[in-house]
């Protein structure tokens, strides 16, 4: 199992992710994720970059791969829009950019104030809007009148010779479904083996990726409490990070997590390194290929200094 570096919109801002990548690069990583966000989960993490000038930055900046970890290109911004980045985005990472899509969270899509959809809907309009891109990435013009979107002699004039593979993000079966119909490889944020392996049983291709976090530090407790004060909706059950609205209502909805509950959880804290690798091995043992882990918190200089010296070398690729 390959380790990336997931670099987190929410907690850090534009320049400081661009740094974050290079000490990346320098420390050993495979590769990058980063997320795509208009809002922050809770008003603690603090920002929320415009995830494409980032990606171009950092184009520049290192020779690692890229992937979005992950974008939604179904309502915030129309998937004509989307297929343009995220070409402009391979043609500058020459051929190292993999496209992460999902269906994604009325906590940044509601913004223009559409509908919210029910999760069956969302799966549709994703998978409309893959062929959308699709078919623009080929650089032909397009005409498309679809049941969720309608596109009208669109060309894109700056593709890749290779369209970028696009990995789709799942958290239950009927995702998976789509994933494995559709996708270049699956993404998703746990070891969840049952749907990584519905996802190969229906012949899903290409690899599986995932996002994972930890807190290294030199103290368990500190951690713990780094944790809870800024990744608690991490703790929060079911559909409740696709449906809530705004970083307030999360705010609400993570009184309800203690520091307990963070310790209890299977986020590695403090300074334990077998700890951390064997939270990490749960991915490789699901069946993940890579594993893209972000470091919750301020000791950057612990995570890429210490913790990748110690567990990069655990795994292959790493």
């Amino acid at each position: 199992m390959r380790i990336g570096c997931f670099l987190s919109s929410e907690e850090f801002g534009p320049r400081d992710l661009v740094a974050q990548a290079i000490r990346a690069e320098q420390a050993g990583f495979s590769a990058l994720w980063i997320s795509d966000h208009y809002h922050p989960w809770i008003d603690e993490q603090g920002h929320s970059p415009f995830v494409w000038s980032v990606i171009g930055a950092i184009a520049q900046a290192t020779d690692l791969p890229l992937g979005t970890g992950v974008t939604c290109p179904t309502m915030r911004i129309h998937p004509a829009v989307t297929a343009q980045a995220a070409a402009t985005s391979a043609l500058l990472l020459g051929g190292r950019f993999t496209f992460g899509v999902g269906s994604g969270e009325a906590l940044n899509e509601h913004i223009l104030g559409d509908r919210w959809p029910g999760a069956d809907e969302r799966i549709e309009m994703l998978e409309e809007a893959i062929a959308v891109m699709r078919e623009l990435w080929t650089g032909s013009v397009v005409h498309h009148d679809g049941t969720h979107y309608a596109v009208e002699h669109a060309r894109l004039y700056d593709v890749p010779d290779e369209p970028p593979p696009v990995i789709v993000s799942a958290f239950g079966p009927k995702a998976a479904s789509l994933a494995a119909r559709v996708g270049d490889g699956f993404a998703t944020t746990s070891p969840d083996q049952q749907l990584i392996d519905q996802f190969r049983r229906e012949g899903g291709r290409g690899p599986v990726q995932a996002g994972t976090k930890v807190c290294f530090g030199p103290d368990k407790g500190d951690a713990v409490k780094t944790v809870h004060r800024l990744w608690p909706n991490e703790a929060l059950p079911g559909e409740l990070a696709q449906v809530l609205p705004t970083p307030p209502h999360f705010e609400q909805a993570v009184e309800l997590v203690s520091e307990q509950m963070i310790a209890d959880s299977p986020t590695p804290c403090g300074p334990d390194i077998d700890e951390h690798v064997a939270a990490l091995q749960a991915y490789a043992d699901a069946g993940v290929d890579e594993l893209y882990v972000q470091q919750v918190g301020p000791l950057q200089d612990a995570f890429f200094e210490t913790w990748a010296a110690e567990v990069l070398p655990r795994f292959d690729g790493g």
